[in-house]
């Protein structure tokens, strides 16, 4: 089970560290031109191994979050499993060192901003803290939101009442609480009230008191929006905000309310901003290379369309691929 079907996980090893890595029944030798990578393979497999006898299963998500985590320098004291988040569907551990800091930062803090690329975990994280918290009875309700912008489509007049409308908009957030919870549970939360699921517009003049709160895309919020939803946070509540500030589908010249309030609120204590890049994507492994090819300098030198203007480049140090 360590070394997987035809020693797929080992071979994965191999090609993420300069090392080889030979098996002989139930011993193991490491051989590389570093010591540091030999001695990183050995943890990651023994990481591995301690997955397999809390019974976890082992696959090649797993090793990579492994080779994330030891990369990351993540101490014995610190590891993923000391912040696991057991829902009633399954288990969820960081899978990388930001992702530690994230779900550290979700328990400490009471309002967390996460930023980064699609993929990093951000808002699947935090929904799995938010149900965890429900299950404890340390908050009463599990309110989640997004604002309602099209995705630089438009997509006209929509059929249907109010709910039909917008659940389009929302679905990320049920398919995130689907995940965790039975699908019976997640209606039942919902019909009673405990779990909301609703647009940004819908925050206004409310006072959210003994709830956990996410906001996610919040990219597309503007500084007043932003400002808005902030202001909403009651007694014994706790509040996420999450988004990529890369990916705005605000109009042009529109600033984000995302950005905005991460520069206003940067040195107010009881606030915590965690930043994830590329190395924290956990979805599919091409994700990673098509975000490095839409914002790598060989995009800035794609041809362009008949009658398209180039837009003058940013001055350097400045540029998203440089953003952290």
């Amino acid at each position: 089970m360590l070394f997987g079907q035809h020693h797929v996980n080992l071979a994965r090893i191999e090609q993420k560290l300069p090392v080889t890595i030979v098996s002989r029944g139930n011993e193991v030798f490491i051989q590389g031109d570093s010591d540091a990578d030999v001695q990183t393979a050995a943890a990651v497999l023994e990481d591995l191994y301690g997955q397999l006898r809390r019974g976890l299963a082992i696959g090649r998500e797993e090793v990579d979050a492994a080779l994330r985590m030891r990369r990351g320098e993540v101490g014995p004291a610190d590891r993923a499993e000391h912040y696991a988040i057991r829902t009633d569907r399954k288990l969820i551990v960081a899978r990388s060192a930001n992702q530690l800091a994230y779900l550290r930062a979700l328990e400490r803090f009471e309002l967390v901003f996460a930023l980064g690329p699609a993929g990093t975990g951000k808002t699947y994280l935090a929904v799995a803290m938010a149900v965890s918290f429900l299950k404890q009875h340390r908050v009463e309700r599990l309110i989640l939101s997004r604002p309602a912008v099209e995705a630089g489509e438009r997509l006209g007049f929509l059929p249907g009442d109010m709910k039909e409308k917008v659940d389009p908009y929302l679905r990320p957030l049920y398919d995130a609480l689907r995940d965790m919870l039975p699908e019976g549970k997640v209606q039942l939360r919902i019909d009673s009230g405990q779990i909301e699921i609703a647009p940004l517009a819908y925050m206004r003049g409310r006072t959210l008191s003994h709830a956990f709160v996410i906001l996610d895309e919040a990219q597309n919020t503007t500084p007043a929006q932003l400002k808005m939803f902030l202001t909403r946070m009651g007694e014994g509540s706790r509040m996420v905000v999450t988004g990529d500030p890369t990916q705005t589908d605000l109009p042009p010249g529109t600033p984000s309310g995302l950005a905005d309030a991460v520069a206003r609120l940067a040195h107010v204590p009881g606030i915590a901003t965690v930043h994830f890049d590329r190395s924290d994507i956990v979805r599919h492994p091409l994700v990673t290379p098509i975000i490095e090819a839409y914002e790598g300098p060989a995009a800035a030198e794609q041809p362009l369309a008949e009658g398209e203007r180039r837009r003058p480049r940013r001055a350097s140090g400045s540029s998203d691929g440089q953003r952290q």
